[in-house]
């Protein structure tokens, strides 16, 4: 793989198919809280998003502040969904034995939540000590920091360095950082992605001969 010296990798909806249950978890929350949004709607406006973020996006769909306990029951309604329904994203475990040269995960969540979707799915092993959140920088996507953290740490320059991505803000937040973005589109619009500026697949079979 000589095009890239580093494979950065979102988590959630990237290497765990955690987005459905998240999502649907989250809007039965805001749906008690009086504000009726579709997986559509969740995904186009929270998808990708640092908690932080998707609280202000709370608040303008109530009109109000969200209530001081709602992140943590989202968290605990979200954990019990994910111990019952969570397996990684299909294809995931062959792409990444085929992947040869370093890789590490950049997520909006915390490492907490990196911690327990990786740990249930298994895939933790394979990522332990290279788990980089956008709780660490100053600005979430599709700001680049995370990126830029995720690369310097791992010693490789932007430009060297691939991203796998299932959001536009994501994508952005490649591209903001000097790195080639890849757009998975299992469940994401892909053109969508692709205006973002990705490289837009939708089988993870395929993602090691992008690679290259």
């Amino acid at each position: 793989m000589t095009r890239f010296d580093l494979v950065i990798f979102d988590c959630d909806g990237v290497l765990v198919d955690s987005e459905l249950i998240a999502n649907r978890v989250f809007a039965e929350l805001l749906g008690e809280l009086g504000a009726n949004v579709t997986l559509e709607v969740m995904f186009d406006r929270f998808v990708g998003r640092s908690m932080a973020d998707c609280l202000l996006v709370v608040k303008e769909l109530l009109g109000r502040d969200p209530p001081t306990d709602m992140v943590s029951v989202l968290q605990e309604r979200t954990r019990v969904a994910l111990e019952r329904e969570l397996t990684p994203v299909r294809g995931i475990v062959a792409a990444l034995d085929a992947i040869t040269v370093p890789y590490c995960v950049a997520s909006s969540g915390d490492h907490t939540k990196m911690r327990t979707t990786l740990g249930i799915t298994r895939l933790l092993p394979r990522f332990e000590g290279r788990l980089f959140s956008a709780t660490q920088v100053a600005r979430g996507k599709p700001a680049p920091d995370v990126f830029l953290l995720a690369a310097h740490t791992m010693g490789v320059r932007p430009e060297r360095a691939a991203v796998v991505e299932d959001s536009p803000i994501g994508v952005q937040a490649a591209r903001a950082a000097c790195m080639t973005a890849f757009g998975y589109a299992a469940l994401t619009d892909p053109a969508r992605l692709r205006n973002a500026g990705a490289i837009v697949f939708d089988d993870m079979s395929e993602l090691p001969s992008l690679l290259t």
